[in-house]
């Protein structure tokens, strides 16, 4: 996250996308370095569209990924300077997870950039999913939202091919199992 923010350092008037859902503490710090933020609670707005019945073969419908881009990812083309992403893309099916990858893809200026978190773990059935809330630029707040099953697994090759169409994918290991992810539009 370090990374992400200090890619944005000394430009003002910026649009960052937070996949997370609104939240106080990241309003406030967005705004404090002189960017806008646009909110969107992907784990929510997924449970909603893809939650009745099978959760996954849901995301495999082609009705119901075009109707859940244009309610969810309905933004103009580079429209924002940054994203982001958290973990809200181990939720979803590769057939979504493509589509929303070339969604973001458009939507993000050329020379952006998106942060994501990916579990290093490959041998969990469930993992936790949180609310990302920023303290400062070295310090998250974890609000839990309970465990939920991932869509699939992400080794570094995984997540190389999935943002095969963009500049750059730079990997950074935590303490937690976790990959950080800074991808380069």
């Amino acid at each position: 996250m370090e990374q992400f923010f200090s890619c944005i350092q000394g430009a003002t008037g910026l649009r960052i996308l937070d996949l997370s859902g609104a939240s106080q503490a990241n309003i406030s710090f967005i705004t404090s370095l002189g960017h806008k933020i646009y909110s969107e609670d992907l784990l929510q707005t997924l449970d909603l569209a893809f939650g009745d019945g099978d959760f996954f073969a849901n995301q495999s419908s082609p009705a119901q990924i075009e109707a859940f881009l244009n309610q969810s990812f309905a933004f103009p083309d580079q429209e924002f300077d940054g994203v982001l992403a958290w973990d809200a893309l181990e939720y979803l099916a590769p057939p979504l997870l493509k589509a929303v990858v070339e969604r973001l893809a458009k939507a993000v200026k050329p020379h952006s950039y998106l942060f994501a978190l990916f579990h290093a773990e490959e041998r969990m059935d469930a993992i936790p999913a949180y609310f990302y809330r920023i303290s400062d630029v070295r310090t998250l707040l974890l609000s839990p939202r309970g465990m939920r099953r991932p869509a699939q697994f992400f080794n570094n090759r995984a997540v190389e091919k999935l943002f095969e169409s963009f500049e750059s994918v730079k990997f950074f290991l935590t303490r937690d199992a976790l990959r950080e992810v800074i991808v380069k539009r």
